[in-house]
């Protein structure tokens, strides 16, 4: 009766393995999954849940629960769901465009807020307009689906004017960019 040896079933083994394998061609290997593991994250993956919201009264936020799409001055109006700061509307400007005498920062914030006419959901970009005063009325501090400030481009607590020819703050737009 031949005795067991975990050793010898080991070494014989790893001598087939290095029989049949070459140095170079571990190292290559080696780099080929070194470089490859980045690229995992980018790959497709099955999104059916996400494709079907659950856009009840229960699941929705409190913001999304009471918006109306009726009054743009208004915080409440369905588009200022993630929006901090003065509405442009009150200030002599539109609801996506910026009031004479100050400029739209090249940068902006995101959100994505429920209509309620429709029930979808948009993604809405928030623009500072920037180069005067602050205008001062109808102050909003909205921040359903608001996320901490390591997420820069969906906080509303920056000043958004970079880049821009006066870095003072006057108001905020809120243009809807497409279905989320």
């Amino acid at each position: 009766m031949t005795k067991f040896n975990p050793d010898a079933i080991g070494e014989n083994l790893l001598r087939r393995f290095a029989g049949r394998t070459s140095r170079r061609g571990i190292l290559s290997r080696l780099g080929l999954a070194l470089v490859a593991a980045p690229v995992f994250p980018l790959l497709p993956v099955s999104r059916a849940e996400a494709a079907k919201p659950d856009r009840t009264p229960e699941a929705k936020t409190a913001f999304a629960r009471n918006a109306q799409t009726k009054d743009d001055t208004k915080c409440d109006y369905w588009r200022y769901c993630a929006i901090d700061g003065t509405l442009c509307t009150c200030c002599g400007g539109g609801i996506h465009s910026c009031p004479a005498g100050s400029e739209p920062s090249p940068v902006s914030w995101v959100g994505s807020c429920i209509n309620p006419d429709d029930g979808k959901a948009y993604m809405i970009a928030y623009r500072d307009c920037c180069g005067k005063p602050s205008c001062g009325q109808c102050g909003c501090d909205n921040t359903d689906r608001a996320t901490q400030l390591y997420l820069p481009q969906l906080n509303n607590n920056v000043i958004w004017c970079f880049g821009t020819s006066s870095m003072e703050y006057h108001c905020s737009t809120a243009m809807m960019i497409g279905a989320a």
